[in-house]
């Protein structure tokens, strides 16, 4: 293989790129938007820096190793900043837990709320421990495309209680209910649900405590740009604003793209790090195999949306540190809500993010950047004019800040817009407007996930949340491995 396509920049399109480009494969990205990050874009508005997310760092040497790769150091492009605590969690009651991997500090709070439960937060760890050596280690970087390899892993799964939901594991180790919140909600993180999301998801809070939570500095949008700046130094060509409209084929075999602007370019592989149905129903719309996955693919379930309010306000809040949790007064119901009944409910849980409390670069002098995100269904379950409900709900969640944190924030804000369900669905194509493509149920992973390479097109590829291993930028710079091996071996 001398030359390859990847079609969207996001992180996995990124670290795919830098994994071909660094071992001689002459690699194009081309990306539909006018700036590189997909789900990682960035806006500037008022002298304010608004990341659209994600925003927690995790696994940096995952990354770093994409620089390893031609002997760089990440450090030369991006500065990553650690957080502590990694979350303040906040509930109605006023009730505050801060979490983070200083043990010390982590008992104390832990004994605040229930003494008891330190025993069972050890025991949880070696837990967590042990589904991160098989979850990751072993399984996160490669691809499953059988089911002998299925079969495989199987033993480690059933021995470490997979088919239990994380909420059902941690509840077997800690008896407080916000405890078993603090240690459940990670997941949604992800895309998934505690309730349901399998067990083998608490391998994150292993790869927080060991690799801790970070934050790039100037922004998550910063870490874009610094491998974007790897990809080009490494002779990559990268292509903006210019979707694809084709994934052409001859036989079962993709031979390059053709974009709207009407360029077209061969190749010897074609990798898609764009929404999985966009690129098997819309991308690949001559190929009757691909029609026959597409089928397959809109039976499965996928994840909820979010909708996000950015706002910049006056003052500095040193007290609100840079990642909290705001849980409503439900939680197993405002999940259902959610995953289930596809009800937007009157009460919603928050993740609040403060950038400028690490770096006050991102908003003017004294001023605060902040994007308050709650979970809500997709578009398959509330197919709602968010044109009319959107304003609704970002006065509701701007209230609720300001209830619980900025008392004055309505007063206070310089600037502010909202992202919705179908703001995911126009600009990124997602599918239904999922945040996360397939929500990461049992059933819906590894082998059950889209397979990094295609069953019928021997040189079509695919990377990022919707393949193995999943969402999250571990998940998606994961799939980018064991898509880039895939890729290399056909080079040998």
């Amino acid at each position: 293989m001398k030359s390859a396509i990847v079609i969207g920049a996001g992180f996995g399109g990124l670290a795919l790129a830098i994994r071909l480009q660094s071992a001689g494969v002459d690699t194009t990205i081309i990306e539909a938007r006018d700036k590189p990050g997909g789900r990682a874009y960035v806006w500037q508005r008022d002298g304010f820096t608004f990341d659209a997310g994600p925003t927690v760092i995790t696994a940096p040497d995952a990354l770093e190793e994409l620089w390893d790769l031609s002997g760089d150091e990440m450090k030369r492009d991006v500065t990553l900043a650690p957080v502590n605590p990694f979350y303040r969690l906040n509930w109605p009651d006023g009730t505050n837990f801060d979490y983070g991997n200083d043990n010390d500090l982590l008992f104390r709070e832990i004994g605040k709320l229930n003494p008891a439960d330190i025993a069972g937060y050890r025991n949880f760890l070696d837990y967590s421990a042990a589904v991160y050596r098989e979850g990751y280690q072993k399984l996160g970087h490669v691809a499953f495309l059988d089911f002998r390899s299925m079969i495989k892993a199987a033993p480690a799964l059933i021995k470490n209680d997979a088919w239990k939901s994380v909420y059902a594991k941690v509840s077997k180790f800690v008896k407080h209910e916000k405890l078993r919140q603090a240690l459940s909600f990670h997941t949604l993180l992800v895309g998934g649900n505690p309730m349901t999301t399998s067990a083998i998801y608490a391998l994150i809070h292993k790869l927080e405590r060991d690799g801790g939570v970070w934050f790039a500095m100037g922004g998550t949008n910063k870490l874009v740009a610094g491998m974007v700046r790897l990809f080009e130094r490494l002779g990559g060509t990268l292509r903006l604003n210019d979707p694809v409209e084709t994934i052409d084929t001859m036989g079962d075999r993709v031979t390059g793209v053709t974009t709207r602007s009407g360029f077209h370019v061969d190749a010897d592989a074609v990798a898609s790090n764009a929404d999985i149905i966009h690129s098997y129903r819309d991308l690949l719309r001559d190929s009757r195999s691909a029609a026959r996955t597409t089928k397959k693919l809109l039976r499965k379930r996928y994840s909820p949306s979010l909708f996000v309010v950015h706002f910049g306000v006056k003052g500095s809040w040193p007290g609100i540190p840079h990642h909290m949790i705001l849980f409503g007064p439900r939680y197993k119901g405002l999940l259902t809500d959610i995953y289930e009944h596809g009800v937007l409910s009157e009460d919603f849980s928050l993740y609040l993010h403060h950038p400028t409390v690490t770096d006050p670069s991102m908003a003017p002098e004294g001023c605060s950047t902040f994007y308050a995100l709650a979970p809500v269904p997709h578009l398959g379950k509330f197919p709602a004019d968010w044109d009319t409900v959107g304003p609704i709900l970002e006065k509701r969640i701007l209230d609720e800040v300001g209830g619980r944190l900025i008392p004055d924030i309505h007063e206070r804000i310089v600037t502010k817009f909202s992202y919705a369900p179908s703001d995911f669905a126009h600009d990124l194509n997602a599918h239904q407007g999922s945040a996360f493509s397939m929500e990461p149920i049992l059933t819906q992973s590894a082998w059950f996930r889209v397979h990094n390479r295609d069953d019928h097109i021997p040189n079509l590829y695919f990377v990022g949340a919707g393949t193995h291993p999943g969402a999250g930028i571990p998940g998606v710079v994961g799939s980018a491995k064991a898509t880039a091996t895939l890729m290399l071996e056909e080079q040998e």
